[in-house]
């Protein structure tokens, strides 16, 4: 069968209408879409910087989930932080309630000299003490070895202020006889033995006597042991309940977060271990301890640096949920641009694409009637025939 032969006129409106025909399916296709580059054949370079874009957004928005729980493994920290600095403040008050309750003793030991010669009321006059008389008391349960050499203006207030560092008071009886009595910092506590290197003839007894128990203060003083035992408790379990998603930092465990898609970007939190071990901190001993003063007061200089170490480290985990926060913030913000500078190469601008429909198909319809114009020749040649 013969090939049928167009006019030229006819070709070039046909060849008009079928290119018209693909812009037009072009211009629907984006508008369905919303692209102008749907595959690599519609711009190359487009489409491959884009998918790179996407692909960067998409691995740096998968890191967000892990810097999220990070941030809640922080938070959780800080949380325990704020409740250990609470019951260490608890155990603080029970301290000071120590403090402040009836002598845990009636009697204090106390030790005192034979009469001395002299001038009653004063301690060194020429003839009650001499210079370079010394006056030794051995260490003893919460004191500590005492020594104090006496010269020609020694006087009693001297004495005192000397013997105050180790717990003690000293006085001169009605006797003229020199007194020493512990404190109540150490009135659970016995006066070791005494040596007292004197001119004269005066002279202490080996030891100090023993103090007098007061049994309902004592029962006070035990209560107050169980309580602060009780916080001691919950110091332990509540720095081992402060972990979020298996990771406590309170617990010893470590946390590392990975900021970037190539995992150079990176934060290490070293953990920490704030049990009452940890901050320094054991159980009392109900009739040992908080029996005076002197434990009480020993009890709360651990509290105090139990309580600066949770300030130190608070203000480290505030330092880095700081960091972490503004790298989430700055992912997110940088997920928006690479998302954005990924559609400025590929969406299609709808406005535009929908102008271009509507050309398009005015096209269209002069092309068909042009093509109907050129095909008016043939059928002249047609009404001949008939």
């Amino acid at each position: 069968m013969s090939s049928i032969v167009l006019s030229a006129s006819v070709r070039q409106n046909l060849l008009s209408l079928q290119s018209t025909a693909d812009l037009l399916s072009t211009t629907q296709n984006r508008l369905a879409t919303g692209n102008k580059v749907n595959s690599a054949l519609d711009n190359p370079t487009n489409f491959f910087t884009a998918q790179g874009l996407n692909n960067r957004a998409s691995d740096i928005n998968n890191l967000l989930d892990s810097i999220g729980n990070g941030v809640q493994v922080l938070q959780a920290a800080n949380t325990g932080i704020t409740s250990l600095q609470k019951l260490v403040d608890t155990a603080k008050s029970i301290a000071n309630q120590v403090l402040q309750a009836p002598a845990g003793y009636t009697t204090k030991s106390t030790v005192s000299s034979t009469a001395l010669t002299g001038t009653a009321g004063g301690l060194v006059d020429g003839t009650v003490l001499k210079a370079t008389d010394v006056l030794a008391i051995a260490a003893s349960a919460g004191h500590a070895a005492f020594t104090f050499t006496f010269t020609a203006t020694t006087s009693l207030a001297d004495l005192n202020t000397a013997l105050a560092a180790s717990n003690m008071s000293a006085s001169l009886d009605s006797a003229n006889k020199l007194v020493i009595t512990t404190t109540n910092d150490t009135a659970s506590s016995t006066i070791g033995a005494v040596t007292f290197t004197h001119t004269g003839t005066a002279t202490f007894g080996t030891t100090g006597s023993a103090p007098a128990a007061d049994a309902a203060s004592l029962t006070i003083r035990a209560g107050l042991v169980k309580q602060y035992n009780d916080i001691v408790t919950q110091i332990t379990t509540t720095s081992q309940d402060a972990s979020f998603n298996g990771i406590n930092l309170l617990n010893g465990d470590d946390l590392k977060l990975t900021f970037n898609e190539t995992g150079k970007s990176t934060l290490n939190i070293q953990g920490v271990v704030f049990n009452a071990a940890g901050l320094g901190l054991a159980p009392m001993v109900a009739g040992t301890d908080f029996l005076d003063n002197s434990s009480a007061n020993a009890a709360l200089v651990k509290l105090s640096a139990a309580s600066g170490t949770l300030r130190t480290q608070a203000s480290s985990l505030g330092s880095n949920l700081s960091v972490v926060q503004i790298r989430q913030d700055f992912n997110k913000n940088l997920i928006n641009v690479l998302q954005t500078g990924s559609s400025n190469l590929t969406l299609a601008d709808t406005n535009e694409e929908a102008a271009n429909s509507q050309a398009l198909s005015t096209r269209q319809s002069i092309a068909v009637s042009a093509l109907a114009l050129a095909n008016q020749s043939q059928q002249s040649v047609l009404q001949l025939l008939r």
